[in-house]
C-alpha cells in the first residue's frame, strides 16, 4: 500500500498546479476540504471498484464502452488524449521564463517559440522509448516536486512569523468565496483529485485489496492535498492573491521572500521546476498515449494512432501526433488575445480533462445493472440509493466547475479576454472529436 501511496503521488501531484490553486485565495482550504469528503470519496470508490473489476489496458475507455457503447468511448478517449498536447503547450511557454530567470537575459519570442518547440520534441523522443515508464523518473520527479512544495510553504511559515503575510487570515476569507475568478480554478482541486486509479495496477500485490485499495486512494489524496496547501500557504504569504501570476507564482514566491530575483538558489528553484515540466510529461505520455492506440485498435480512435513500434509495442503514431498539436498551439500562441498563455491552455487542457471523467460516474452505476455477476475484488457497499449519489454527486461537481471555468458569466472586456478562448477552444476541440466519432461511424 506504501509503494501505491508514493507511485500516486508520482503522478498525480503536479507543481506547476499550485500557483493556479493559491489564486483561489484563502477559501481554497474549505474548499479542498470539502472537494476530498464530495468528490475524491465517491470517485476513489467507484475507480477501485471499476479498475479492479475491468483490468483491460483501455482503462477509463473500457469502462465507458461496456456501459454505453463506442460512440462513449470514442468520446471519453478523445477527450483523455486530446487534454496531453495542450497541458505539453502550457508547460512548453513556461519554460522561456524559467530559462530568462536562470540565466538572466532576456529572451525575443521567435527564441522562445523555439525552446517550446526543443521542449515538446525532447518529450516526444523520450516518450517514444521504454525509459519513458521507468520508475527512477517517476520516483525524482516526486522528489523534486516534494521539495519544492515543502521548501515553499516552509519559508511561507518563517516569512509569515518574521515579515508578516501578504494575504490576512480570518474567519471571512477562509469560508467560501464565491468570487467568480476564485471559482473559475476550482476545477484545478478536481485535476489535482483525478488519476488515483492508478493504485488498482496494485491490486494483484495486496493482501487485502479490498480495504487496502479505498486506503490508498483517501490517504494519497490527503497527502496530496496537504502538499499543495502547504505550498499554496507559502505563496499566499508572498503575494496577493489579486497580484497572483498562475504561470510565474511559485518562483515568484521565491523571489518575494528571499528579498531578491536572483541567486543560485532561485536559479535553482527554476532548474528543478522546470524539470518538474519534463517528468509530468514523460510520467503521463505512456498511459494517454497506450490507451488512444488501444481505442483506435478498437475502431473509435483515427488508425493513425494505433501505430506502435514492433520491438517494443509503444505508440508513436499518437506520440508524434501529440508533438504536432502542441506545436501547431505554441506557434500560433501570440496571436491570442489573452496572453495568459499558460493559464489559456492549461484551463483548455483541465476542460477537456474532466470532460473525459464525466460519463465514468454513470458507467459504473450501469455497469452493475448490466453486468451484476462479473467478479469484483472491490466492491463498493451501500444501497441503491447510496449508490446513486456517489454516481452524481462527483458528477455534477465535475459540470459545475466546467461551467466556471470554459463559460464567460461576466462580460466585460478583461472577463471576456480572459474566457472566450478557452469556450471557443473547448468548442472547437469537442467538434473535432464529434467529427471524428461521426466518420468512424459511416466506416463502419
Amino acid at each position: 500500500m506504501f509503494s501505491a501511496i508514493l507511485s500516486v503521488i508520482c503522478v498525480v501531484f503536479v507543481a506547476e498546479a499550485a500557483a493556479p490553486v493559491a489564486a483561489i485565495g484563502n477559501s481554497q482550504f474549505f474548499w479542498w476540504i470539502i472537494l476530498i469528503v464530495a468528490f475524491l470519496l465517491p470517485y476513489g470508490l467507484i475507480t477501485s471498484e471499476l479498475g479492479t473489476t475491468y483490468t483491460g489496458e483501455g482503462g477509463l475507455y473500457d469502462w465507458i464502452t461496456k456501459a454505453f457503447g463506442h460512440r462513449w468511448g470514442a468520446r471519453a478517449s478523445w477527450f483523455y488524449w486530446i487534454n496531453f498536447p495542450l497541458w505539453m503547450a502550457s508547460l512548453a511557454v513556461l519554460c522561456p521564463k524559467l530559462l530568462q530567470t536562470i540565466f538572466g537575459f532576456y529572451l525575443t519570442t521567435g527564441v522562445s517559440i523555439g525552446i517550446e518547440l526543443i521542449f515538446i520534441w525532447v518529450i516526444v523522443l523520450i516518450s517514444l522509448y521504454p525509459v519513458s515508464d521507468s520508475v527512477w523518473i517517476l520516483n525524482g520527479g516526486a522528489v523534486i516536486k516534494v521539495f519544492l512544495a515543502l521548501a515553499l510553504g516552509g519559508l511561507g511559515v518563517y516569512s509569515a512569523m518574521t515579515k508578516g503575510v501578504a494575504n490576512h487570515y480570518t474567519l471571512a476569507s477562509l469560508l467560501p468565496s464565491f468570487d467568480l475568478n476564485s471559482l473559475s480554478f476550482i476545477s484545478v482541486i478536481i485535476f489535482n483529485l483525478l488519476g488515483f486509479e492508478v493504485i488498482c495496477t496494485f491490486a494483484d500485490s495486496m493482501e487485502n485489496p479490498r480495504k487496502q485499495i479505498p486506503q490508498s486512494i483517501i490517504i494519497g489524496g490527503v497527502v496530496i492535498a496537504a502538499i499543495y496547501m502547504f505550498s499554496a500557504f507559502g505563496i499566499g504569504v508572498a503575494i496577493p492573491t489579486d497580484q497572483l501570476s498562475t504561470s510565474s507564482g511559485l518562483v515568484d514566491s521565491f523571489q518575494v521572500m528571499l528579498g531578491t530575483p536572483t541567486g543560485w538558489f532561485i536559479s535553482l528553484i527554476s532548474f528543478l521546476f522546470m524539470l518538474t515540466l519534463v517528468g509530468n510529461m514523460v510520467s503521463w505520455s505512456q498511459g494517454v498515449n497506450n490507451i488512444a492506440s488501444y481505442a483506435a485498435d478498437n475502431g473509435d480512435m483515427p488508425r493513425f494512432f494505433s501505430k506502435r513500434w514492433t520491438t517494443n509495442g509503444i505508440s508513436w503514431g499518437a506520440a508524434l501526433m501529440n508533438g504536432l498539436v502542441a506545436t501547431v498551439i505554441v506557434v500560433i500562441s501570440p496571436l491570442l488575445p489573452n496572453q495568459d498563455l499558460f493559464w489559456s491552455f492549461f484551463s483548455l487542457n483541465l476542460v477537456l480533462f474532466l470532460l473525459s471523467y464525466i460519463p465514468v460516474f454513470p458507467a459504473f452505476y450501469k455497469l452493475r445493472q448490466i453486468d451484476p455477476d462479473t467478479p469484483r475484488p472491490f466492491k463498493v457497499s451501500g444501497s441503491v440509493a447510496t449508490l446513486k449519489v456517489y454516481t452524481a454527486l462527483p458528477m455534477i461537481i465535475i459540470i459545475i466547475s466546467l461551467v466556471f471555468t470554459a463559460i464567460p458569466l461576466q462580460f466585460d472586456a478583461v472577463s471576456l479576454t480572459a474566457q472566450l478562448p478557452i469556450t471557443i477552444g473547448s468548442i472547437i476541440f469537442i467538434g473535432i472529436g464529434e467529427l471524428i466519432i461521426k466518420v468512424k461511424q459511416i466506416k463502419k
